[in-house]
């Protein structure tokens, strides 16, 4: 297949770049550049070298892409206004002054007003650290490109600098040698903090600031620190045996390194700044002795104050940079601070409590606008990150919870579980009473003992919220309450008892979904439940699962189910007297979750977000987000603002007459064809060999097992590998199957009627607008004659008969339904960037695909040597990774 001419003048410099890179490095892969493919009998070491080239072209075009979308952007700012562009503060602002929405209404809701992306390390993302800062540096490039004052010369230079990023990007080794460990997962993590996230705090606030002020001028509205960052790497142990509370309290000192170190350099760069001298500023008594007060604490307090003569600010400064590096030296705190200058910083509210004290003394002193410019922002960092970076999460799976409560309560002797349990959680804690006896039960109840040690010595705000997973009962929550009160994590007041900790179901499957209500509502009737969730801020959070409930029911039921369950759970969280804030747990890939970030917040049920969203970044998908200067910014802004515009309390939309009746219907009928595929007798044996799924896990991207168990059954295979292996073969089953079989039967039931009906929710609903829109991409990136070959590797010819007839029926069935709907002639016409995008991307990755299927074949038939067989599977790795990086998002 021929490639499409690039588009863009950033598309086609990189495109000639990388041709003249792999024109002086390997010149027979050159025609892969335009959509040239190999012959089967060419070596593993030539088919490596093109797909290499393939993969780079992958790589490198979301970069031009990414350039022009934000070049675009500014030029919309420059000819129409900031407010004009949707996914910002000033936009959304500016559109509730039009409506007329009173200042004291937007107060109400900035007052709750919290987003928390939270990143995690499930393995999907292929790409090495060391690439992810090549592809940031090709970026730069095309930045400084852009500049209007670069002389021929400086574009010259520039570049032969990208060229060499090219070739250096080249020859650097894409394949993971060796799994990565989990230290090294929060090390990857920590990267995205360092390159951009660190620094777009302040620039958020600074945003809906000028939003407010722009809008509401006169009016004071006190903004929350509405940004914040969660982690699961280091804490999620769910199925993961390398995750171990050893493990958990070495990324918890990492986190804290990296933002303290971070806060050094934050706070000489101020001291640079502030280079203030008292004849020029009128300095208040309070902070002189404010001063004198710190400099005596300091045990060099003359040397200090000597150092920078009449300079009031840098003397404080110099006094904080002293506690920062006493705070930073551990050795020292844990030998009681001996030898140090000055005490070290007990929590990050004291350091904030310095930073408020200097911002307040340069207002006092008529410098307010030196203060908003130069120690807000640091203080902001500070507020956001404080010794933690992250609210590192814990996630388990609630069996290991439930067997460690087991065996306290068979060491105690106890009959009946349930009410054992919930008599326990009702009287004061007895000292000495029997414990866990197995090491499983000891590192599970140690998870607990764990945060109750890190909390005083990291920050009382390093751990988030203990998920878990699999809750299937109200019981499966009150073992782990049960299980912090033993370990010392409940408070009491008077005798009266709450936990510390929050404590998060998530509910996953289908069915789980279907009985979140019920359980929340026992749940809520628990006294130390209700108790501990007014302790915590008077927000009970619930996570809900996108991924194995697609897994579970398929697309259509999958999101149906979960706005659904968000619904009933919003009402019984209200008839409860109880505030609810949901965490959805989205991967990168539509199945998955995967959506625009504006759509997908439209469509959730009206009322369920208010002002509170908390989401799961994961694998590719925060290196596209977060990998960025600009990028992560715009992300950053798209999703809070987002939420804010539909936190805004309104009469609910009229729904369109018979929705849910209608919904259900096709609910029902795609969780019936879905399922009828999901239970094919043929299904696992056609699943494994016609996809790479074996071979996935040699890729080493995570630290996870691709199973929960040991069990080779599609049960026990976890949500991503399942969406992934889908992925590299074309057939994308997760994120389309089912749909047609809904749409066709709802309309040979209800004929004229039902078509109306279909017609009026694709205009009017946004939910059922979003699944069609969304079925409709990934149904023009299945590529039928791709999947026939893939296909082709399955040796049974009954499974492979079988389960393909029923694909080529279903994707028929569901993209005429679909055409039908929407009145287009061809797929994904209404959407013409991510057709343009995809046909490029999808043409590029044809090559790959078959090159993939013939070395599959080599790898998994008789070996003929050892060399060549080596050849083969590290080339076989380098096509996962290609397809990979041509879809951005696997998994």
């Amino acid at each position: 297949m021929e490639l499409p001419t690039p588009e863009s003048g950033a598309e086609r410099l990189l495109v000639e770049m990388l041709r003249q890179v792999v024109m002086l490095r390997a010149p027979e892969s050159v025609a892969a550049l335009a959509g040239g493919r190999l012959g089967d009998d060419s070596s593993g070491e030539s088919i490596a070298r093109s797909l290499q080239t393939v993969g780079l072209l992958s790589q490198i075009l979301p970069i031009a892409e990414l350039h022009d979308a934000m070049d675009a952007r500014q030029r919309v700012e420059r000819e129409r206004g900031f407010d004009s562009l949707t996914g910002t503060f000033a936009k959304v602002i500016a559109d509730w002054k039009q409506l007329g929405v009173p200042a004291d209404t937007v107060r109400e809701i900035l007052r709750t007003f919290r987003v928390i992306p939270t990143i995690t390390a499930h393995p999907t993302e292929a790409k090495r650290v060391t690439v992810l800062e090549k592809l940031r540096g090709i970026y730069a490039i095309l930045v400084k490109l852009d500049g209007a004052q670069l002389t021929p010369r400086d574009r010259a230079m520039l570049g032969e600098e990208l060229r060499t990023e090219l070739d250096l990007l080249w020859m650097t080794g894409e394949l993971k040698l060796e799994k990565p460990t989990v230290a090294q997962e929060v090390a990857w993590a920590l990267h995205f903090f360092d390159t951009t996230l660190f620094s777009l705090v302040w620039l958020l606030h600074d945003s809906l600031t000028l939003a407010l002020a722009d809008a509401y001028p006169g009016e004071h509205f006190d903004l929350p620190n509405f940004v914040q960052f969660g982690s699961w790497v280091g804490g999620d142990r769910d199925g993961n045996p390398n995750v171990t509370n050893e493990v958990t309290r070495h990324a918890l000192r990492e986190y804290r390194a990296k933002c303290l170190h971070r806060y050094q350099r934050r706070v000489a760069e101020l001291s640079r700044a502030l280079s203030i001298s008292e004849r020029s500023a009128n300095f208040s008594p309070e902070f002189r002795k404010a001063l004198a007060s710190a400099l005596e604490a300091s045990n060099d307090g003359e040397k200090l104050a000597s150092r920078n003569p009449g300079e009031l600010c840098r003397q404080w400064l110099s006094v904080v940079q002293r506690r920062l590096a006493a705070t930073v030296d551990e050795s020292h705190r844990k030998r009681g601070g001996e030898g140090l200058t000055a005490p070290a910083y007990a929590s990050a509210d004291d350091l904030i409590a310095d930073l408020k004290t200097l911002e307040k003394a340069l207002i006092d002193a008529e410098c307010g606008a030196i203060a908003r410019a130069t120690v807000v922002p640091v203080r902001r960092e500070v507020e956001a990150f404080r010794f933690s970076t992250v609210r590192l999460d814990l996630r388990q799976g609630s069996g290991s919870f439930n067997a460690a409560v087991e065996e306290i309560r068979a060491a105690r002797g106890a009959v009946d579980g349930v009410s054992w349990v919930r008599d326990a959680l009702a009287r004061p804690l007895q000292q000495g009473e029997g414990g866990v006896t197995t090491p499983a039960g000891e590192e599970t109840f140690g998870m607990f003992a764990l945060v109750k040690e890190m909390r005083g010595s990291i920050d009382r705000r390093a751990f988030g919220s203990l998920i878990i997973s699999n809750t299937q009962s109200a019981a499966d929550v009150l073992n782990v309450y049960l299980l912090a009160k033993e370990a010392g994590l409940f408070h009491d007041a008077a005798g009266v008892e709450s936990c510390t900790l929050p404590i998060v179901p998530l509910f996953e499957t289908i069915e789980d979904l279907r009985r979140a209500p019920a359980i929340m509502r026992e749940l809520f009737s628990v006294p130390v439940v209700k108790r501990s969730v007014r302790a915590q801020g008077g927000v009970q959070e619930v996570m809900i699962g996108y991924s194995d409930s697609n897994k579970d029911g398929g697309f259509l039921t999958s999101n149906w189910e979960l706005y659904q369950a968000q619904k009933k759970l919003a009402r019984t969280a209200q008839e409860s007297g109880v505030e609810l804030s949901f965490f959805h747990g989205r991967g990168g890939s539509v199945s998955r979750g995967g959506a625009p970030t504006h759509r997908a917040i439209a469509a959730q049920p009206p009322g369920t977000i208010r002002g509170r969203m908390r989401t799961t970044e994961q694998g590719e998908v925060v290196s596209f987000k977060f990998g960025y200067q600009n990028a992560a910014l715009y992300q950053l802004e798209l999703l809070a603002s987002s939420v804010l515009e539909y936190s805004l309390p309104s009469d609910e939309a009229v729904p369109v007459p018979g929705l849910e009746e209608a919904m259900e219907a096709l609910s029902g009928a795609a969780y019936a064809a879905y399922r009828g595929l999901i239970q094919h007798s043929g299904l696992i044996e056609y699943y494994t060999a016609a996809t790479p799924l074996e071979e996935l896990q040699l890729l080493n991207i995570g630290s996870r097992p691709a199973r929960r168990g040991g069990t080779r059954s599609l049960s026990d295979l976890r949500a991503i590998p399942w969406v992934f292996a889908w992925t590299q073969n074309r057939h994308l089953v997760p994120g389309w199957y089912g749909v047609g079989s809904a749409l066709s039967s709802f309309l040979a039931v209800r004929g004229e009627r039902g078509e109306a009906m279909l017609r009026r929710m694709f205009a009017e609903t946004p939910i059922f607008r979003l699944i069609i829109d969304e079925v409709e991409k990934t149904l023009a990136q299945v590529d039928l004659s791709l999947v026939r070959a893939y296909a082709g590797l399955v040796p049974n010819e009954l499974a492979r008969a079988g389960v393909l007839a029923l694909i080529e029926a279903e994707y028929e069935r569901t993209m005429t339904a679909v055409l039908h709907l929407t009145g287009e002639k061809a797929l994904a016409e209404r959407f013409p960037q991510f057709r343009r995008r995809m046909t490029r991307r999808l043409g590029m990755l044809e090559r790959a695909h078959y090159q993939q299927i013939e070395l599959l074949r080599r790898v998994r038939g008789p070996a003929e040597g050892k060399a060549e067989r080596e050849d083969d599977l590290a080339a076989l790795l380098l096509s996962i990774n290609c397809i990979a990086a041509g879809f951005g998002t696997t998994g």
